[in-house]
């Protein structure tokens, strides 16, 4: 099987229908060493096989993905950074160029790079319990995984500046009153709703939804060829600060953090 390599993501396809299922359940999906580098490769591994026609990107278990790991952060060397940031942008850039439809079933929390994955997705579908948030900001870095780029092109730079300054998630309900998702659906209804469109999109005039999707898309690509390398490069500075130091240690150890602005 050509993915049989990935360690971190399932792999399901139905008639050209590609269910990805991010595969971390016992950390609510959170993202390692080696999901980061499996999510750099895999969006350009399904672009290129043929056999795929539409994709939907779900997590395992009770949620979506709660973003990075932090115990990764702590122990991070800066080679292990530069590679993040490689990784990270990589991702961000195949994600947008994926030619063909992918649908986000959010079946629990969002947070940080997952939230970032779902609202990248060309339709996103939130199951009702689940909240979203990108609290970059409360571990001292910025949202530069393309939190920046997509937050204020879906709902408008001062909403997206009011929940990444201040990392507060939203509800299903509230997202979706804001046009940060397309829909809210019961928990159970999620990913077989996901399914359906997908299997409606793959069996429909793909030439003409890929092309459709690649003049869309090229909005979105000027922000993020505007936003992205910026905000990448300032999340990583900000790697070095002794804010995020700080911000790690006080999740790790269960205290509130007491930050410095160094």
């Amino acid at each position: 099987m050509k993915y049989a390599h990935y360690e971190f993501i399932k792999f399901a396809l139905n008639n050209g229908v590609m269910t990805l299922h991010l595969n971390r359940p016992e950390a609510m999906n959170a993202i390692n060493a080696g999901l980061h580098q499996e999510l750099s490769q895999v969006f350009a591994d399904i672009a290129a096989d043929p056999e795929v026609h539409a994709v939907v990107l779900t997590g395992e278990g009770r949620g979506f993905c709660g973003g990075g790991d932090l115990s990764w952060f702590r122990d991070i060397t800066p080679a292990g950074v530069d590679k993040l940031f490689r990784e990270a942008r990589k991702l961000i850039i195949d994600l947008l160029e994926l030619p063909q439809p992918i649908i986000a079933a959010v079946n629990g929390h969002a947070a940080g790079l997952g939230a970032t994955l779902a609202l990248f997705c060309d339709i996103i579908f939130v199951a009702e319990s689940a909240k979203i948030a990108d609290p970059h900001v409360r571990i001292g870095v910025a949202a530069g995984d393309g939190g920046a780029a997509i937050w204020p092109w879906l709902v408008g730079p001062a909403r997206a500046k009011q929940y990444l300054f201040t990392g507060d998630s939203l509800t299903a309900t509230e997202a979706e009153r804001i046009g940060l998702v397309n829909q809210v659906l019961a928990d159970d209804q999620v990913l077989e709703h996901a399914t359906v469109l997908a299997r409606r999109l793959a069996d429909g005039p793909r030439l003409a939804i890929a092309a459709s999707k690649a003049s869309v898309n090229k909005i979105l690509r000027d922000t993020v060829n505007l936003v992205l390398d910026t905000s990448l490069a300032l999340e990583k500075e900000n790697f070095y600060s002794a804010d995020h130091k700080e911000a790690i240690n006080a999740f790790l150890e269960k205290r509130a953090p007491v930050y410095c602005g160094r």
